[in-house]
């Protein structure tokens, strides 16, 4: 009980501390309750009712240890099918509580409730959970905050405080209308109104003075930030004025220390940032806004404020961060990636895979289906689309889980190409529109137990899609071994990867007319997704699945279906 309760006293300064989990050794794993309803909430100027967990937008923060397990009892009493992810959250043997919808379980419907089993495993830091079904993950999300386990410590010096700092988005308008009317209609949905910080969209913009999110910070003390890129369709710049920050994590797992003046964070990452607070006690701005490749995109920028302590006389407006880079500098995001790099010690170790087993080369489309007489929305007159090797996914009638436990015929094909179907200048200024014409399918790739796997995403111009792609797997925490711009040479490019301290993740940003390389061991039996973290794009379809057979024992097997199982 001691234990128990100084950790509490740990995260007693937490703005999200909403979800305290300690599984100490007991016969019944902690349990706690995720109720999905609809709730009032006033932004910009307007009240809306927008669908959360437990009243709190974001939602409640989890905290745990390394090496806990949990259940999460989802009760969902809202309006639409839903489900919940847990973002990072490897799952050992476990598909069944992995979250995506029609691809590990059927949806929760209205009315119903699903309980999930959390394992955590190696994952240590800062990751996240959100809906995984549809726009619903625009409000359903929040994090999870990964303590060391019993008898280790962080490896630098343990802060005086942590803040989770949650980027997210404000619509207006009802965000599952916003996509059903753009995927009927064949265009782009419409953009979010404003961006947020722990829900709040900050005081420059209107009617968003008095609920703009603050920090408060002693002189001379180091605080831990831990930054979750919860936004639905934009990477983002993140800095914090006057000071200097020093990243030591990314998605669940350490770094070397990094010393930047900026963040650059994707939809679906996760940073863990030290904050020393050494400058003149005042109020200062955090502030985030979007990186755009091109294209129409929200250029607001949503703040916070860092609050010293003590006696002064504070600034009618706080100090702005100078150094935030602008929306389409491509330099400050390649320069910011290019240094992240493995903790990679004895405490910290990593396994990079130097012998691959199954290679696979992906491109990552935009591309359009017909429609009858040119009628729709998108480009000559199409439906926009997006593909991965050319084909675009299509929701199963029955999850893909439970089709391949119960081999279930004729729900998906197991021929997702290794490579795509025809190769020409990926990243040319000017393509032909016959190249824009995808598949519609559902496809799966199924691997060997503990092969070890390579995936070289290489991203393509068609419609002059010049945007960086934050591409998620489920299940597996992967390293990423080298990016680069161009078309991907395989005699050349794989020279330059980095084997030695690649950083570990579980969403890596594939660059705008570039590649990127991940690789990882496929040690994880089940079926596990794979998709763009941008929603437009997965809603269009980028995505796919992994089967990856068992082991040789039942301790390297899928695990038992739970009791029961939603319908489709």
């Amino acid at each position: 009980m001691e234990l128990k309760k100084s950790l509490k006293l740990e995260v007693l300064g937490f703005m999200l501390l909403n979800v305290f989990v300690l599984s100490m050794a007991r016969k019944t794993l902690p349990s706690i309750n995720f109720v999905l309803k609809e709730t009032k909430y006033t932004r910009l100027c307007s009240s809306k009712k927008i669908l959360t967990v437990n009243g709190q937008f974001p939602g409640p923060a989890l905290y745990v240890r390394k090496g806990d397990r949990l259940i999460v009892n989802v009760h969902n009493q809202g309006t639409y099918n839903v489900t919940i992810h847990w973002h990072g959250v490897k799952q050992p043997r476990n598909p069944w509580s992995d979250g995506p919808e029609y691809v590990t379980q059927c949806p929760i419907k209205p009315g119903a409730n699903f309980s999930y089993e959390i394992i955590f495993s190696a994952e240590e830091g800062t990751l996240w959970w959100h809906a995984h079904s549809d726009w619903t993950r625009a409000t359903v999300h929040g994090p999870i905050i990964v303590y060391p386990s019993i008898g280790t410590t962080y490896p630098f010096p343990k802060p005086h405080a942590e803040f989770p700092i949650v980027l997210g988005e404000w619509y207006k308008g009802d965000v599952m209308e916003i996509i059903q009317s753009a995927l009927k209609g064949g265009g782009e949905p419409n953009m979010s109104d404003a961006y947020t910080i722990n829900g709040q969209p900050g005081d420059l913009y209107n009617c968003s003075k008095s609920g703009t999110f603050n920090i408060m910070v002693d002189y001379g003390k180091t605080y831990l930030l831990r930054l979750i890129g919860a936004i639905m369709n934009e990477e983002m710049f993140f800095a914090v004025a006057q000071h200097n920050l020093t990243v030591v994590g990314r998605d669940g797992a350490y770094i070397k220390p990094i010393e930047t003046d900026y963040i650059v964070i994707t939809p679906g990452q996760t940073v863990d940032i030290l904050l020393t607070a050494n400058k003149s006690p005042s109020h200062y701005y955090m502030a985030a806004r979007t990186y755009a490749g091109s294209g129409p995109y929200d250029n607001t920028t949503t703040t916070a404020i860092v609050k010293y302590s003590g006696k002064y006389t504070a600034p009618a407006t706080p100090a702005f961060p100078s150094h935030l880079p602008n929306y389409t500098d491509i330099d400050a995001v390649t320069n910011f990636t290019n240094r992240l790099r493995a903790l990679a010690n004895k405490d910290h170790p990593i396994d990079v895979p130097e012998k691959v087993d199954t290679r696979l080369y992906i491109t990552v489309s935009m591309g359009s289906v017909a429609c009858a007489n040119n009628s729709c929305d998108g480009p000559q007159g199409g439906k926009l689309a997006t593909s991965l090797n050319n084909v675009s996914f299509v929701d199963p009638a029955v999850d893909l889980l439970q089709a391949y436990y119960r081999k279930i015929g004729g729900i998906f094909k197991t021929d997702f190409p290794n490579v795509p179907p025809y190769f020409f200048n990926f990243t040319s200024d000017e393509l032909p529109n016959n190249l824009s014409t995808l598949l519609k399918a559902t496809k799966v790739k199924v691997l060997e137990f503990n092969s070890s796997v390579e995936i070289v995403f290489q991203v393509t111009d068609i419609y002059d899609a010049a945007e960086n792609h934050p591409m998620h797997l489920h299940g597996f925490s992967f390293y990423h071994v080298g990016s680069g711009f161009g078309n991907f040479d395989n005699k050349t490019d794989p020279k330059g990867y980095n084997l030695v301290d690649p950083p570990e993740l579980n969403t890596v940003g594939v660059p705008s007319n570039g590649w990127a390389t991940i690789r990882f061991r496929a040690n994880n039996p089940g079926v596990w997704f794979m998709h763009c973290h941008l929603e437009r794009h997965a809603s269009w379809g980028m995505e796919m699945a992994f089967i990856v057979k068992n082991g040789p024992t039942r301790l390297t097997s899928i695990r038992r279906p739970p009791r029961y199982l939603n319908p489709c």
